[in-house]
């Protein structure tokens, strides 16, 4: 393994994050809790400091939504253009107990099991006919054939905008640049008129919704009411709807992509699924772990406190890396390895931990799992293109292929 140097690397260096790993051990093994060279980010690691720190709300807080805003969300012309909107509110991300404490009461009602039990055979349908429309010559773009589509459709169609797969995930992109932290000011601009267009599309359709409810996500979240709370008001309901749109379609796609990948580059482990298409749960979890989409998100240190023995001083930003915890060999044997047989494999932080663990996880794992199933069964194998770039869209929170061009055997 490359030696690591973590009093000058940091992990936000670009071709640290592009191939991440060997710093992740590194930390792990000799920092788990650290200061980042060169400022004020604590990254903690190792999976169970992680996972503790996520229980510590009153000291380790989610009211991050400065952040989310964007670094240059003070230029005056970015600041005129989202005046044009609804102003951002802290919901479900970026909120603490007792305000996230309702909103994730109201979003669980809507967010159910039943919900997404009802839309699988949407979901397979969807699926199947990308899989279809696959050119002759069986060369594509993974990410833009079939990993981006997929999620976008099903996510598109629960929040009143079926069949506009292109605008959702423009609006998508811009929430997600702007969260990554790492893009121009022409780029925050652009993404600024995009967060204004999304909310006044948007808000045509929460009032269609209360005039009218209709099957899908966003008529329960505009109904939604739980005894002795207030219903979602329009800025909180956009605040929610984005989330949903963003976290219900970047990671499933890039989690889609990471996983193809890994099938491609561990033929034994593909046979295997296919012998066996019972192992395809298994394999989505190992796949969640391995790829970790949101591979690390922020804390605001409230007060002065000690993790792993590290004192951190109050005002502190504190990035959780689950991508980091996900590859820890304290919790996972041989933890870079792609197992689909994995025992625990379910065990992963992909989604994070505690109350703000990921409300759509279950739509997600039900994404995956249909998607690849249908994989499985109407591909006979796969191969990466001579040419193949596998390169990742630079991102300090999220982790994604920007595309992933393959050749598709249907025989």
């Amino acid at each position: 393994m490359i030696a690591i140097d973590l009093d000058t690397v940091s992990l936000f260096q670009p071709e640290v994050l592009e191939d991440p790993f060997a710093y992740y051990q590194a930390a792990i093994a000799r920092r788990p809790v650290m200061t980042l060279p060169g400022s004020n980010v604590v990254l903690v690691s190792s999976y169970d400091l992680l996972s503790e720190a996520t229980a510590r709300i009153a000291e380790f807080s989610n009211d991050f939504g400065a952040i989310l805003a964007g670094a240059r969300s003070a230029d005056p012309d970015v600041t005129a253009v989202l005046e044009k909107g609804w102003p951002q509110r802290d919901t479900l991300l970026t909120a603490d107990p007792p305000v996230h404490t309702r909103f994730r009461k109201l979003v669980n009602l809507a967010f159910s099991m039943k919900r997404v039990d009802a839309i699988e055979a949407d979901i397979r349908a969807i699926a199947e006919g990308l899989v279809d429309a696959f050119p002759a010559d069986g060369r594509i773009d993974f990410v833009r054939d079939f990993a981006v589509p997929l999620p976008v459709a099903v996510i598109a169609s629960q929040i009143g905008i079926a069949g506009d797969v292109a605008t959702v995930k423009r609006w998508s992109d811009a929430f997600a640049d702007r969260l990554g932290g790492m893009i121009s000011t022409e780029r925050e601009l652009e993404c600024a008129h995009q967060v204004v267009e999304f909310q006044h599309a948007m808000k045509l359709r929460i009032d269609e919704r209360r005039a009218a409810p209709a099957d899908d996500l966003l008529s329960d979240l505009v109904h939604a009411h739980v005894e002795g709370e207030a219903a979602l008001d329009d800025a909180e309901l956009l605040s929610i709807v984005q989330q949903l749109m963003v976290a219900g379609n970047e990671t499933t796609t890039s989690t889609l992509a990471g996983g193809l990948l890994l099938l491609i580059q561990n033929p034994g482990q593909q046979a295997k699924v296919r012998a066996d298409p019972g192992l395809v749960g298994n394999m989505v979890e190992e796949m969640l772990r391995m790829e970790s989409p949101t591979a690390g998100l922020w804390r605001v240190v409230k007060r002065d406190a000690m993790l792993g023995g590290v004192e951190i001083k109050a005002g502190s930003m504190m990035m959780l890396r689950f991508a980091a915890a996900n590859r820890d060999p304290a919790r996972f044997v041989d933890p870079d390895a792609f197992d689909v047989t994995r025992k625990a494999a379910r065990s992963h932080l992909a989604f994070g931990r505690g109350i703000h663990m990921c409300v759509g996880n279950m739509l997600s794992r039900k994404e995956l799992a249909v998607a690849f199933d249908v994989l499985l069964q109407r591909i006979a194998g796969f191969a990466l293109a001579p040419d193949a770039d596998l390169g990742h869209v630079p991102n300090m929170l999220l982790r994604g292929l920007r595309r992933l061009d393959i050749i598709v055997d249907r025989t």
